[in-house]
């Protein structure tokens, strides 16, 4: 007697468990892939953020200068406070973005606020992607200088005007720059929202 013939369902399951893993193993290069660009867009703002700070914050410390500079004029004191008279302080938003190791696109000084765009030196990488290899992340900032003193109105007694600040009043005297508001004293320096 001869017995019927039997199928086997054991070889299967391999096919589609090889399928299964190769399809696993893309994804997870694809998510690598969107990691990787997560991460140089991420680097790319850092160097943004640093690099608006830097240029606000040199033209901060150009524009106490200038105020020291012009102690005995308090005529000066308020186009000062505007923001007025501080040189272009995109060298140094160059210099910050490089030491983040990326390229400053763009820097565009203005009265008290300073805006960069950079882009990164390396690209995303080579990925499941194609033609991300040479795709570099650009990002922008926006840093603004907000003045934290207003000069008071008593220039007309022939002494100097005193200083109404965030953090008090000061009473400045030419003998005493020791005692003099620092630029931090006089203007704050932080990233637009």
């Amino acid at each position: 007697m001869s017995r019927p013939c039997r199928f086997s369902d054991s070889g299967q399951a391999f096919p589609i468990y090889i399928t299964v893993v190769a399809g696993l193993l893309f994804l997870a290069f694809a998510y690598l892939a969107v990691g990787q660009a997560a991460v140089n867009r991420g680097g790319a703002q850092t160097a943004a953020d640093a690099a608006a700070l830097a240029a606000a914050q040199e033209a901060r410390d150009q524009l106490a200068g200038l105020w020291v500079d012009a102690l005995s004029d308090p005529t000066k004191w308020t186009d000062i406070f505007e923001g007025k008279g501080a040189d272009d302080p995109c060298w140094r938003a160059e210099q910050l973005a490089a030491e983040n190791d990326a390229s400053l696109n763009s820097c565009n000084p203005d009265l008290l606020r300073y805006t960069v765009e950079v882009q990164t030196n390396k690209s995303v990488g080579d990925s499941v992607v194609p033609g991300t290899e040479n795709i570099k992340s650009t990002e922008s900032a926006t840093a603004v200088i907000e003045p934290l003193c207003l000069p008071g109105d008593d220039a007309t007694t022939g002494a100097l005007p005193h200083l109404t600040c965030k953090g008090g009043e000061w009473d400045p005297d030419p003998d005493d720059p020791a005692g003099l508001p620092k630029p931090e004293d006089l203007f704050d320096v932080h990233l637009a929202d």
